[in-house]
């Protein structure tokens, strides 16, 4: 889950006094890593130059939270001989949702000749921290994403309308290369059911009950070892109670166009982010992002470079290119092979006499 929080202070010590041990030796050096710019992520000062700001502006940055779904974050717990490619699963992943978010959402407003115009923007600075464990002690894989509001070189602040605008798309563009960097990096893999829930090929289900992340009260802030951890979550598996695992459809190399048609159910047009959340929620065992970017550029050239929340939009008839699909058969997820999609016919049962049926 991808979450947006508004900071309206620079003070940034939750973030830079918390070494996150509970996965040390599971990451590339220390808790903090930069996605943009460089810098010690274990300075305060450093840390609090990415939250650029203006003078007009009571809005500081945002700290954009990245939580992997609860199956994925329980591998750190059940299988710490691979929990180090889960970690980096997840933070490939997590810069693939802010890839996503800078170039679709980062526009500021510029106002000229008495017309809006968005401009795109860059952050020049991007520092994250990865956790391993909530307040309650249970495995919980999150990064803690901070950036500026106003974009380098911006006279004024970004466009917060745009950036919660794409929060959704972002999110599924996240868990898709999840999904995928996790059977790219690990012996595991994981899928989305077509009612959108997260699971993990042949973990039980009985841990999402153990570790359901789901308490009264909020908890205090833990700071834990790597052997703190594992010797918690072994006590907690004493509790645990097998209740079997969710069916794994097969792995196919074509769209699930089904669970793509109905995420656009009650649209009457559709931009460019609702594409993209369809699409990344509609790959069952994920896809590498610039597979994503190629195929919608092939199959949608009308949304191409739009970003903001002024982004054009399509039909949702033309979104869901049914006609097509029923033509051709699903689309492909190899961007590579679309052209040879759009070439041929699906092969229709005959009768007899040699018509189709």
């Amino acid at each position: 889950m991808l979450r947006m929080f508004v900071r309206r202070s620079n003070d940034v010590s939750y973030f830079t006094d918390d070494a996150a041990r509970e996965i040390e030796g599971l990451r590339d050096g220390g808790p903090g890593w930069w996605l943009r710019g460089a810098g010690d992520s274990r300075d305060p000062r450093d840390v609090a130059n990415v939250l650029v700001t203006t003078d007009r502006s009571a809005v500081h940055g945002y700290d954009i939270v990245v939580a992997a779904p609860r199956p994925i974050s329980i591998l750190l717990a059940v299988d710490p001989e691979h929990a180090a490619g889960v970690v980096a699963a997840h933070r490939r992943s997590v810069g693939a949702a802010v890839d996503y978010l800078e170039e679709h959402s980062l526009v500021v407003r510029d106002r000229r000749d008495g017309a809006d115009r968005d401009e795109r923007g860059r952050w020049r600075a991007a520092v994250a921290y990865t956790h391993g464990i909530n307040r309650h002690g249970e495995p919980h894989l999150h990064d803690h994403v901070l950036v500026g509001a106003r974009p380098d070189g911006a006279r004024v602040v970004l466009d917060s309308r745009a950036l919660f605008a794409h929060t959704s798309a972002a999110d599924a563009v996240y868990r898709m290369s999840l999904r995928h960097e996790l059977s790219e990096r690990t012996p595991w893999s994981a899928w989305r059911s077509f009612e959108g829930v997260e699971h993990v090929v042949g973990l039980d289900e009985g841990f999402r009950a153990l570790w359901g992340g789901h308490h009264p009260q909020r908890g205090e802030k833990l700071h834990w070892s790597r052997e703190d951890s594992l010797n918690h979550w072994g006590r907690d598996l004493e509790r645990y109670e097998p209740l079997g695992v969710a069916g794994a459809p097969e792995r196919r190399a074509t769209l699930d166009e089904h669970a793509f048609a109905g995420a656009l159910e009650g649209r009457t047009d559709v931009a460019r982010r609702h594409v993209v959340e369809a699409w990344a929620n509609a790959v069952t065992f994920g896809q590498d992002p610039t597979q994503l970017t190629r195929s919608l550029g092939a199959l949608y050239p009308a949304l191409e470079g739009s970003r903001g929340v002024r982004e054009p939009t399509i039909p949702v008839r033309d979104a869901r290119m049914i006609r097509d699909v029923r033509e051709h058969g699903a689309r492909p997820l190899d961007s590579s092979v679309l052209e040879e999609w759009r070439q041929r016919s699906r092969e229709l049962p005959r009768s007899r006499d040699g018509r189709s049926r």
